[in-house]
């Protein structure tokens, strides 16, 4: 049952990844889909430039906004990010992220032993908060050249979605641009290829550390409709969902973290079903009844002087 949970998240995945990048037309003539429905942002990483893609990316949105000599504040953008991030954080990057797919299938790849974490793992997720503050807002918007114009920073130097969705399809299928790349061009194809090998030896490396839409989607984690929630009753305490999380959560402590991407695979792995998901309504752990055991409180307690005094009578006791 648990891999056909697995499954049926990767067929999500293919199935959005396939869809919102079908314009096949696209990719057969080298050229990239200007229609209507260009208009409209899809909510995971999916490059504006990518030959199929139906949509336009909301950083590459929101960079576009920010870089304009008119100056107004990107009100759709951010409220189609607010939105999004709202019903349900991350769980666009488990299961509607066309790159996430790409780091998912490559982490498939199995080896004989995986290397530990990276060192400092647990600070350098704060460098995606950087990324959007500094490529996707501040640089766009202070940064302009003689006309007035600002330059989408991000999706120029960093994005790797935008190489490998947009620029290597439009490259190989167009001799002009082939004459025309230069060296950021290389730059861009090497810092792919590093992402891309780091995705085999660990889990989703540019989710994790650089991705400034995840970082959005990260902040609104604790508080969007669709949650994760801990039974205190029912939670043993066991480590399995923490054993299972490849991001290195610890969903029982911290259910919806804001590294979480709801891929469900700790829901799965927890043998009491104390965590599970849940939509609306309170979010978190849910307390256990209080019977005066504060060595084995979960923290809920309503009545917290009468677990105190029971605690103390107890330690009493003890002694």
């Amino acid at each position: 049952m648990r891999g056909h949970k697995r499954d049926l998240r990767l067929w999500i995945q293919i199935a959005f990844a396939a869809l919102s990048n079908g314009y096949i037309a696209g990719f057969l003539r080298g050229k990239i889909y200007t229609g209507p429905l260009k208009r409209i942002c899809l909510p995971g990483l999916n490059c504006y430039s990518c030959p199929g893609a139906l949509g336009a990316c909301p950083m590459g949105a929101l960079q576009s906004a920010l870089a304009g000599r008119n100056g107004g504040f990107p009100f759709y953008v951010v409220g189609f990010l607010l939105a999004v991030g709202a019903l349900g954080g991350r769980f666009v990057c488990g299961f509607l992220c066309p790159f996430g797919l790409v780091q998912d299938l490559l982490h498939r790849i199995p080896l004989a032993r995986r290397p530990a974490p990276i060192p400092g793992s647990r600070y350098l997720q704060y460098a995606r908060y950087g990324v959007l503050l500094i490529l996707v807002i501040l640089l766009p918007m202070t940064v302009a050249n003689a006309a007035g114009m600002g330059t989408p920073w991000f999706c120029k130097w960093l994005c790797p979605s935008g190489t490998l969705l947009g620029g290597l399809p439009l490259v190989s299928s167009n001799p002009s641009l082939q004459a025309a790349v230069g060296p950021l061009f290389g730059w861009k194809v090497g810092l792919l290829a590093v992402i891309l090998a780091a995705s085999v030896l660990w889990y989703r490396p540019f989710c994790r550390y650089l991705c400034p839409l995840g970082a959005v989607y990260g902040l609104l984690n604790p508080v969007s409709l669709f949650h994760y929630t801990v039974d205190a009753e029912k939670c043993t305490h066991c480590g399995a969902c923490r054993r299972a999380c490849k991001l290195g959560i610890d969903p029982a402590v911290t259910p919806n973290s804001p590294e979480c991407i709801r891929c469900g695979v700790c829901v799965a792995a927890c043998p009491t079903r104390a965590l599970t998901r849940d939509w609306g309504g309170k979010r978190g752990k849910r307390p256990a009844s209080c019977g005066g055991n504060c060595a084995g409180c979960a923290g809920g307690c309503e009545k917290p002087s009468r677990a105190a005094a029971s605690g103390g009578k107890t330690s009493q006791n003890r002694k």
